[in-house]
């Protein structure tokens, strides 16, 4: 934080948001969901764009659901999104004390046993709301790497990498590769959210919610490595806290094909998304990247 070219007036505004991000992070967690739902119902009329994003795919994912059934997820999952503004206050300015008090862990030991048995582990997680508070969870007990996307606002990326650098992570970015697969050949923990949309080059077509999607091919190719297990990792919010929870390891990953491993990745994903869907990240657009003929969604 010692780059002069922060200092800059067009960085006051991110200033003033990481003044409010650190006293955010102070509060009671039942005093930050009040809030937070509060400001996501004051966001719902304001951000139509991504009302309208999130209002499409949940109409897409869920078909059964009439158009005021789909209206209320929406809302709810904005009363989602204006929560996680603290928690990721709490992922980079939380005391370890809060953040461990706040949890609730479930079969951590499948995560435990694979690093013991110094195996390479590929963390499968999906994007949450309480994505980033998640992986600063991890941090309590293990070294791990984030795979992260850098941020357009240069501030802000210096402080979301440097808070989780100065918590033990290794931060590599999306587009490098070759730091990856150094990470799990040096038996690095990688915790890693494939669940976007990155377009043709980067992904192929598999189902998920029963609709062909752009699902990125990396996480296979990552776990070709000898030695390499996939667990899938989630981290939800619950009325009293975060549930911490990991599954065992996906057994027979990487499939037989491209197209295999990406229908069992999506399958796990869409799993674990019926159990919060107003916690996911809707407002995202998933289905951006249309098979060749069919229209777009958007």
């Amino acid at each position: 934080m010692n780059n002069r070219q922060f200092y800059h007036p067009k960085f006051l505004p991110t200033w003033l948001l990481i003044g409010l991000m650190k006293l955010g992070a102070k509060l009671p967690f039942k005093v930050q969901i009040m809030i937070g739902k509060i400001m996501g119902l004051a966001l719902y009329p304001l951000l139509n764009r991504f009302r309208k994003i999130a209002f499409i795919n949940i109409s897409h994912c869920f078909p059964n659901k009439n158009k005021s059934e789909v209206e209320m997820l929406v809302r709810q999952n904005f009363e989602s999104l204006g929560i996680s503004v603290f928690e990721t206050a709490n992922a980079y300015f939380a005391s370890d004390e809060k953040v461990n008090a706040m949890l609730n862990i479930h079969n951590e030991h499948y995560l435990t046993k694979a690093i013991n048995n110094g195996q390479s582990v590929i963390l499968l997680s999906a994007h949450f709301m309480p994505l980033m508070l998640g992986s600063r969870a991890l941090l309590l007990k293990h070294h791990i790497a984030n795979i992260y996307r850098p941020q357009n606002n240069a501030l802000f990326d210096e402080v979301m990498r440097q808070g989780f650098v100065n918590n033990g992570a290794t931060m590599i970015k999306t587009k490098d590769t070759k730091a990856m697969l150094k990470a799990i050949k040096n038996k690095l923990p990688i915790w890693y959210a494939p669940d976007q949309d990155l377009g043709l080059e980067k992904c192929i077509f598999a189902p998920f919610f029963g609709i062909q999607t752009a699902t990125v091919s990396a996480t296979a190719r990552l776990a070709k490595g000898d030695n390499t297990t996939v667990i899938p990792y989630f981290f939800t919010r619950s009325e009293s806290g975060y549930n911490m929870s990991f599954e065992a390891p996906i057994k027979n990953y990487p499939g037989a094909n491209a197209s295999e491993s990406a229908r069992i990745t999506n399958q796990i994903l869409e799993d674990q998304i019926l159990k919060h869907p107003e916690q996911y990240l809707w407002i995202h657009k998933r289905f951006k990247t249309r098979p060749e003929g069919e229209r777009d969604f958007y």
